[in-house]
């Protein structure tokens, strides 16, 4: 047990510094695919990407969507790497096999006063739930044989056991997500900010010209639209790669909850 909060921090170290790394890259990445792969000459009259895409190639149409573009990839790509980090993250915090049936096990072990059996499977089952549930039952056997201590300060004890576990535990799991939150809520800003500026482009255009012409202004609007789109699909992606990490953490809480008020209840009713 005194080896957990050090494996804890170590985790939480290298998933500390993980944006410091992927977020310059996913950035560089963005530019590198709107330089080179949606600017390529080819997807563009002339072969010259200072005049309108070749119709129905929407990879040029993608790159006159001005720089906002590259940012907005940028977006995209550190949600995908993080809510790929997480997702890995998630499944070693499970552990190996179903977590509802490792807890009914331990709460059988319980209920039989084997503690042996309860720690071996917790062994066998690993990740967060089982180091959280493991250091109960920990102290769960080392109370039930203390004299100097009553009833309520053994339950007790248990209880502040699991909360410590619990809060070493749960912060490297949450580790990154407030990355994701942000860019599902600034995502859409930005793609909105790239379309206002690529409307003021479009009309700025036609006015210069002197004559209004409706095929420039379609193809204006649609390139200024592309930010849009980009914004929407981004946040959509981290909306939903938020939620889905925020419930599997919430479910591993309640199951550590559910495993920890039925070790103070056997305790309690082993004590009586």
């Amino acid at each position: 047990m005194a080896n957990a909060p050090k494996k804890n921090e170590k985790g939480t170290g290298i998933a500390g510094i993980l944006p410091f790394i992927v977020i310059p890259i996913a950035f560089l990445l963005g530019y590198l695919l709107y330089k080179f792969v949606f600017g390529d000459p080819s997807h563009f009259k002339d072969g010259n990407p200072d005049l309108d895409p070749l119709p129905g190639d929407y990879l040029g149409v993608i790159y006159k969507g001005g720089f906002i573009v590259p940012i907005l990839l940028g977006l995209l790509f550190i949600t995908i790497i993080f809510s790929i980090e997480r997702l890995f993250t998630i499944i070693k915090a499970a552990g190996v096999g179903s977590v509802d049936k490792f807890v009914r096990n331990v709460q059988y072990s319980l209920a039989n006063g084997d503690i042996k059996t309860a720690i071996a499977a917790c062994d066998k089952q690993k990740g967060s739930v089982a180091n959280v549930i493991r250091s109960g039952l920990t102290t769960y056997g080392m109370v039930s044989n203390a004299t100097d201590m009553d009833r309520e300060q053994k339950v007790a004890a248990i209880q502040k056991e699991l909360e410590e576990s619990t809060s070493l535990e749960l912060p490297s799991l949450e580790q990154n997500l407030p990355i994701i939150a942000t860019i599902a809520t600034i995502a859409t800003l930005v793609g909105l900010i790239g379309t206002v500026l690529g409307m003021i482009r479009a009309f700025a255009g036609m006015a210069h010209s002197g004559a209004p012409d409706a095929s420039a202004l379609a193809t204006g609007i649609s390139e200024a639209l592309i930010n849009t789109a980009l914004g929407i699909t981004t946040s959509a992606i981290a909306i939903v790669s938020y939620s889905y990490f925020t419930t599997r953490i919430d479910g591993m809480t309640y199951r550590i909850d559910e495993a920890g008020y039925s070790m103070q209840q056997q305790f309690v009713a082993q004590s009586k």
